[in-house]
């Protein structure tokens, strides 16, 4: 690395930092810092690096940070050095990690460990280091983790120890008060410490203390006061001194404090008055801390209780700096006159000649400094010198930031010592003129007022006089080429209300002057919109006075522009002033009175000119008025307001609950039942599904005992070809001829219907085959799983229905000779699968599932009688029926019977009418009594399977005998 320079470092290191000192530009710094970050990032990656050389590249690296570039590659061995036992490397790495970490870093929580270990470390020196880490690094967040072992050090045996713990625990109050609240009378207790440095490091943290709460450390008033005095006479030990000033430090902060507990408060000012006027006696003015001391002392005087031998030992103080040459010590003298004055004004006075020389001084900080003094000193008698210099000083500067600060006191002072009203608008008028638009609005509206208010009194004469000038004066001004926007609302407003008060200017003088001034500001909205209000009113006055009124043409002009501008309001103001030109005198006098701007308007919040008529209405038989505290309900109008809401915004969002749907059970008439060979499956529309009501069956009991189930197609939408409905056109159930006899409900169908039932039949279905086989592919595989629109279904969300055409077949196949005999009717009304425990109701369902459709076609506890039989024939086997029908479903061909919709319904339907053993078809539903006898219950069964597809859950494979399966 090359040979070894002074200090133990190598010769590398001190070339690095002479060829900084002796760089010609930043640039070239900055080329020298680039070309050492890279050589670092090569050399501190090595590997066994000794830790000499660590050292050496860890000082290089705050020299890099120093300079203003990023060294973060190398916080991470700044970090690991903090660990090192040798306390030369523990300290280089603390001092390295305090200046390249901020407590908010993630390499934080590495360290915490090693000063809570560090803190223990019985080597004084180590236990400074992380006392220093602590102040520098530790957040609120992790003061918990070192807040016992810093309180424990405030007893340590080493005084340097005890004033970082002083520190440490500063610093935790400045971050979080709340933690060491319960701590702070261990501050009061350091006060007394045997070491003045102790003792000194106490006072910053009390100083805070007192500025927040003033009233708890009354009582430590003569504690200060005794310190100050053993400092003040060199009872400190001679390392304290500096520039021959016993402590000056410590007596700033202690004589800062004094001033915060002797504010207000006479008791405890009479403690100061002796060591504080003692101090300024004895002080050296020769030297800047002495000079520091003596204004610290001045700063005391003014804030305590004031007594007049301090006070005029003070002033002489002051005349001390502002007879030196130094501009450094004019400054303090301007600034401690400045806060004697606020106790007696008589001790400016004593400086006038000196306040003057400063105010004429070149320096510009000490003229600025001077001007704060005259805005305190200034009273009625010296008002108007004191703002002539201001003015004249802001018209002598270019920075907007102190031009507006002197515009703003030059407006204060004039509102609240102006000696009279001329030369208030005199003064505003060369403020607007000289600080435009940097002088606040608000100063413009208060000019105006004043304009409007006059003098207060009832001497109508000096109020005409001051309009008069005001407006001589801004008639003067109008030629100026820059004059701000507040201005100019001023100019404008003045000049329409009191233009022609005088008579001295005429009305088509006065509406040019107004008509120039929109021109040449026409980008101005503001402008125009007063100037446009001018108009209407000196126009308005000229009316009112029965004068002739002859608008100029550039007035004219300017008003046919704004009637076409973009802005609506002074397109308004535009449209106003053609319609007040128009009136008659008598009308403009009621709506335009002169010189009414400060009247009070009043507002009758009773409306009581409506009281005619409102008593009136009473005696016609109206309502009388309730007031809104005495509704109730939903007659309120907070209710009336969120209907009215509600009703009026038919786009807008509404949160309010849903009402419950009201179900309603209509009765329908008997609907026959069904055979499965003519029924054929339905497709799902493609379209979006229309929730029709469905139509549930539902049994008609006859007093001898028999029924049917039947379907009630009307009104129900076809689901193929044109959307029609069934009641629309001439179906069956329209024509079919209802008779009772008995009580038994007979439909007589021609046998002439059925074959053309079945031409429809057919062809529908080859139909379906040729539109829809993606249907039919989803309808397949419903034993194995149905689809999302089948689950829909069998919820109740819209059942598929049978065509009417169908139904007619079924009803002409009833008719035949194979089904002549009568079918008992069940003394028990089919089970409703969606009722869920609730009481059997013989009434429709809302809603149609295939399922309970089979509920019902099973649930019929009855015999078939079919002719040349006898008696009631023995029901077959539940499964010996679907293994016969079978046979019959291979014949109708899989794409009928599996088409889409109601696969299960046709197929269950199917069951129900196939044809036993000896060949006879059973027509309706076989008996469910005799069957209970032999095997399982299938009612129980088929409940189960209905409820399980009502919970979405389909039978996962293709298997003919599914109810095999389910009945076992």
């Amino acid at each position: 690395m090359g040979s070894q320079g002074g200090f133990g470092q190598s010769k590398e290191f001190l070339d690095l930092i002479k060829s900084i000192g002796e760089a010609r530009s930043k640039a070239e710094e900055d080329r020298i810092v680039i070309s050492e970050i890279e050589i670092l990032k090569k050399r501190i990656i090595e590997p066994d690096i000794p830790k000499r050389k660590m050292k050496e590249y860890i000082m290089r690296l705050v020299y890099v940070e120093m300079l203003g570039h990023d060294a973060s590659f190398g916080y991470i061995h700044a970090v690991k050095m903090t660990h090192d036992d040798n306390l030369h490397l523990k300290r280089t790495g603390y001092l390295a990690v305090t200046l390249f970490l901020n407590e908010d870093h993630d390499l934080i929580i590495l360290i915490v460990n090693t000063i809570q270990k560090d803190l223990k470390s019985d080597n004084y020196l180590v236990v400074c280091a992380a006392l220093n880490a602590v102040c520098k690094l530790i957040n609120e967040e992790t003061i918990p983790a070192v807040l016992p072992q810093v309180v424990d050090l405030l007893g340590h045996s080493k005084e340097a120890v005890r004033k970082k713990a002083v520190m440490a625990l500063h610093r935790f109050h400045q971050k979080s008060p709340s933690s060491v609240n319960h701590l702070v009378s261990n501050f009061r207790k350091r006060l007394c410490d045997n070491d003045p440095g102790v003792m000194g490091s106490t006072l910053c943290p009390l100083y805070d203390l007192i500025s927040e709460d003033v009233n708890s450390y009354k009582d430590l008033v003569v504690s200060f006061v005794s310190i100050l005095k053993q400092v003040a006479e060199r009872r400190l030990p001679k390392s304290y001194d500096y520039h021959q000033m016993p402590a000056p430090f410590i007596q700033i902060k202690l004589l800062k404090i004094l001033a915060l507990l002797g504010s207000g408060d006479k008791k405890a000012s009479e403690q100061m008055y002796t060591i504080v006027g003692d101090i300024m006696r004895k002080s050296d003015s020769s030297s800047n801390i002495g000079n520091a001391i003596l204004y610290e002392c001045i700063c005391c005087v003014s804030s305590i209780h004031p007594n007049p031998k301090v006070l005029e030992t003070a002033a002489e103080a002051v005349a001390k700096f502002l007879k030196n040459d130094s501009h450094n010590l004019k400054y303090l003298g301007i600034d401690a006159l400045g806060r004697l004055i606020k106790i007696s004004s008589e001790i400016a006075e004593q400086h006038q000649l000196a306040v003057i020389d400063c105010l004429e001084d070149p320096d510009d900080t000490l003229k600025r400094k001077t001007f704060e003094l005259l805005y305190k000193m200034t009273k009625p008698s010296n008002v108007e010198v004191i703002v002539d210099r201001m003015i004249d000083y802001m018209m002598s500067i270019n920075d907007n930031h102190s031009k507006t600060e002197i515009a703003s006191r030059c407006v204060e002072l004039a509102e609240q010592f102006a000696p009279s009203n001329q030369w208030f608008i005199q003064t505003m008028n060369k403020v607007f003129e000289h600080a435009g638009d940097l002088v606040n609005i608000k100063v413009a509206h208060n000019l105006m007022r004043l304009i409007a208010e006059g003098f207060g009194e009832e001497d109508d004469t000096a109020d005409s006089q001051l309009r008069s000038s005001a407006v001589e004066s801004y008639l003067s001004i109008m030629g100026e080429p820059k004059l701000p926007s507040a201005f100019l609302q001023v100019i404008c407003w003045v000049l329409g209300e009191y233009g022609t008060a005088d008579g001295k200017y005429s009305a088509s003088y006065i509406t040019g002057k107004i008509s120039d001034i929109a021109e040449a500001h026409s980008t101005d909205d503001t402008v125009k919109a007063y100037a446009v209000s001018a108009l209407m009113k000196v126009y308005s006055f000229e009316i009112a006075a029965g004068r002739k009124v002859d608008m100029l043409p550039e007035c004219q002009s300017f008003i046919e522009e704004l009637l076409a501008s973009n802005s609506t309001d002074l397109q308004q103001r535009a449209y106003e002033l053609q319609s007040v030109v128009g009136l008659d005198a008598r009308a403009l006098e009621n709506i335009m009175p002169m010189d009414a701007s400060c009247k009070d308007i009043v507002v009758d919040r009773e409306l009581s000119f409506l009281n005619g008529y409102v008593e009136e209405s009473l005696n016609k038989g109206a309502q009388p008025y309730i007031p809104e505290n005495e509704r109730s309900g939903a007659s309120s109008i907070s209710n009336f307001r969120i209907e009215e809401q509600h009703g009026s915004s038919g786009h807008s969002l509404r949160f309010e609950a849903y009402e419950l749907p009201k179900p309603s059970v209509p009765s329908r008439p008997p609907v026959p039942p069904v055979s499965s060979t003519e029924l054929f499956p339905v497709p799902e529309p493609t379209y979006h599904r229309e929730f029709h009501e469905a139509v549930a069956p539902k049994m008609s009991v006859s007093g001898t005992g028999s029924s049917e189930i039947k379907l009630r197609l009307d009104g129900v939408q076809k689901k193929w070809g044109k959307q029609t409905y069934s009641s629309s056109s001439p179906s069956t159930s329209d024509s079919d001829i209802h008779k009772t006899q008995n009580g038994a409900t007979q439909r007589d169908v021609p046998s002439s219907l059925s074959s053309k039932t079945r031409d429809v039949s057919y062809d529908s279905r080859r139909q379906q085959e040729d539109i829809n086989p993606e249907k039919q592919k989803l309808a397949a595989s419903l034993f194995g799983g149905g689809s999302k629109t089948e689950k829909r279904s069998a919820f109740g969300q819209k059942a598929s229905r049978p065509n009417s055409h169908t139904v007619d077949k079924s009803h002409a196949e009833k008719s035949g000779p194979s089904d002549g005999g009568a079918v008992k009717a069940s003394p028990h009304p089919p089970p409703d699968l969606l009722d869920m425990g609730e009481p059997t109701s013989i009434s429709n369902a809302t809603f149609v599932d295939p399922f309970k459709q089979l509920e019902g076609l099973l649930d019929l506890n009855e015999g078939t009688t079919a002719p040349g039989s006898s008696g009631a024939t023995k029901a077959p086997d539940f499964m010996s029926l679907y293994g016969d029908t079978s046979l019959s479903v291979q014949n109708m061909g899989t794409a009928d019977l599996l088409s889409t919709g109601n696969g299960d319904a046709n197929l269950i339907s199917g069951i129900s009418h196939a044809p036993d053993k000896n060949g006879h078809g059973t027509g309706s539903a076989v008996t469910l009594s005799t069957q209970l006898s032999k095997g399982p219950n299938t009612k129980e069964a088929l409940e189960k399977d209905a409820l399980v597809r009502q919970m979405g859950v389909n039978p996962t494979s293709q298997n003919p005998n599914l109810f095999k399966d389910l009945l076992g």
